[in-house]
């Protein structure tokens, strides 16, 4: 954008500088969640970073509202912090950071420092808008889950976003195209969050050796990825284990082999392409407190262990399967 602007090679470059401060900010707030949750003894997977925004892959989300409210109100906090630290020192120096200083698009001296500045605190209120599935989606659902039970107040709190999205969309047609696409995206996750709740309730009491499958596809190592294929087309499952020696060493699902074979792959060994980090469950593990951790990570399906060895696999097609099979259960 810079240069088509006309600007040297100085203005793009700093321009660049920015984007990648916008995104240190958005790891910065994500770590806020992942060492505020750490504190309740839950573990980040990841951090993935998008152009909107960045999520933590955590373990399981912290049961206690009181708990939730800090985890959910840890990242904003960061990029107000951030945005403090920025005015102090634009303050200091004695360097204008009004609103004109957000127009220079050239992001020089006090101009970058203000831009980051607004940016932070833009991304702070953004977040606490109070739906799902930004921050404030969360602390509203845990300062209503003080006072309600969680899936009434999760119930609500999605409720509202939907609301506020549809809002946005409307506002979107009239204004800015973007907040159609804001209000979109506010509104499945809100459904969605509120969804995934319902089924946390749902599997209360339930554990994983309730829910898992002790008969599964297991493939070798050393099976080419053409091989694995012609087990994919001739089977039902979508996701395989794949062991070397007694020992699960990876997951194989329909997307590696795809993937791979498009890439004209299909004589290499699947263990060039299968998932090789990947999370065990064990037997006797609440499946509510895992839910959490099986709706964010992407692995197909999880094997599952009992004092250290292999008894079967979980998947979230299952755990849907297991409460259609015994709905009656939550109905009575």
């Amino acid at each position: 954008m810079h240069f088509r602007m006309g600007h040297g090679f100085s203005e793009g470059f700093t321009g660049m500088l920015f984007i990648l401060a916008i995104f240190a900010c958005v790891v910065l707030h994500e770590f806020g969640h992942s060492l505020t949750v750490m504190r309740f003894g839950v573990q980040t997977q990841d951090i993935t970073v998008y152009p909107i925004g960045g999520i933590a892959s955590l373990e399981s989300m912290p049961t206690k509202p009181a708990q939730e409210l800090q985890v959910a109100i840890a990242g904003p906090a960061v990029n107000l912090i951030i945005a403090g630290i920025l005015w102090i020192h634009l303050k200091s120096t004695g360097q204008t950071f009004d609103l004109e200083a957000m127009q220079n698009i050239r992001l020089t001296g006090a101009a970058f420092a203000a831009n980051l500045m607004y940016a932070n605190i833009i991304l702070a209120a953004f977040n606490l808008i109070p739906a799902f599935p930004m921050d404030g989606g969360r602390v509203l659902r845990s300062l209503l889950a003080m006072k309600i039970e969680p899936v009434k107040a999760t119930s609500f709190a999605a409720k509202t976003g939907q609301v506020l999205a549809i809002v946005f969309v409307f506002f979107g047609f009239f204004f800015n195209f973007w907040l159609v696409f804001i209000g979109l995206f506010i509104f499945l996750g809100a459904g969605a969050e509120s969804k995934a709740e319902k089924i946390k309730h749902a599997l209360e009491g339930v554990r994983v050796m309730h829910v898992m499958k002790s008969s599964y596809a297991i493939l070798n190592a050393d099976t080419t990825l053409k091989t694995a294929a012609d087990h994919f087309i001739n089977s039902s499952e979508k996701s395989f284990l794949v062991m070397e020696k007694n020992n699960v060493t990876g997951i194989l699902n329909d997307k590696d082999i795809v993937g791979g074979l498009h890439k004209g792959k299909g004589n290499q060994k699947i263990s060039d392409f299968m998932q090789k980090h990947f999370y065990w469950l064990e037997e006797e593990e609440a499946l509510s407190d895992k839910f959490f951790l099986l709706q964010q990570n992407r692995q197909s399906l999880f094997p599952v262990r009992k004092n250290g060895k292999l008894t079967g696999i979980v998947g979230i097609k299952d755990i849907h399967k297991w409460i259609q099979s015994n709905a009656f259960m939550f109905n009575h």
